[in-house]
């Protein structure tokens, strides 16, 4: 996808204007590694608060984190009791999940999620992806590969920006401290439809969609966010696949 040259800047405080460029997702998450966790991300704030209730209790449950980043889901998970295997295509961001805590009780995978998972067929009762979505090109062999992993009887979770934040030109990005340019890793304009449908084909029934906006009190902790005040900021799926 190549970003329309009048969205990078909008929507964006004068503190944050300035050099842009726009590099393979690949790349870019690579480069965003060593400041992604202290970052100011009302995104995951918001994801954070929101995700639990879906994906439940996994203490003894099989859980595949399909796209995991610095693992802050993953980790978290196996420690609850959940048996983690989790893939990102970053190895930037792996190697920073692999120095974390409780990291070791998790199996970390570096693979391309462009391309088949390495994992066997039904053989997870939980299957995440979070904030990864607006990256993927293949929207239906992804999903198809999210389905072919999960057990009839389990779910996939997930969570991804609202395709909405786009009018506002808003994408995954960041401030690179050593260049102090913004960069844009590269996204696809994927909307609601898109994954409603890739999901569909896939064999994958929709148990809950809902949207979440920024409110006040997301505004209040993260000063990133205030500018965002009402408009839908998140987008969370719980699928089952059909019987």
């Amino acid at each position: 996808m190549t970003i329309n040259p009048q969205w990078i800047n909008a929507g964006e405080s004068s503190a944050e204007t300035g050099a842009a460029d726009v590099v393979p997702t690949e790349i870019g998450y690579n480069r965003w590694a060593e400041v992604y966790d202290a970052e100011d991300n009302p995104l995951m704030l918001l994801e954070e608060s929101k995700i639990t209730p879906l994906i439940g209790d996994v203490a003894g449950l099989a859980v595949a984190d399909i796209g995991c980043g610095t693992g802050r889901h993953a980790i978290r998970l196996a420690v609850a009791g959940a048996k983690v295997t989790a893939l990102d295509f970053s190895e930037g961001m792996l190697v920073r999940a692999r120095a974390k805590p409780g990291a070791n009780i998790v199996k970390f995978i570096r693979h391309d999620l462009a391309q088949p998972f390495p994992l066997e067929n039904s053989s997870f009762d939980r299957v995440l992806c979070c904030l990864v979505l607006d990256h993927i090109d293949d929207l239906k062999g992804f999903f198809a590969e999210l389905n072919r992993i999960c057990k009839p009887t389990g779910s996939v979770i997930i969570s991804v920006m609202h395709p909405a934040m786009m009018l506002r030109g808003v994408q995954a990005r960041f401030i690179e401290p050593t260049s102090g340019r913004r960069i844009y890793p590269q996204s696809q304009p994927n909307q609601i439809s898109d994954y409603v449908m890739a999901a569909v084909h896939a064999g994958l029934e929709l148990e809950h969609l809902s949207e979440h906006a920024v409110d006040s009190s997301l505004a209040a902790s993260s000063p990133r966010a205030a500018k965002y005040l009402g408009w839908p900021l998140l987008l969370l799926m719980r699928l089952e696949p059909t019987q």
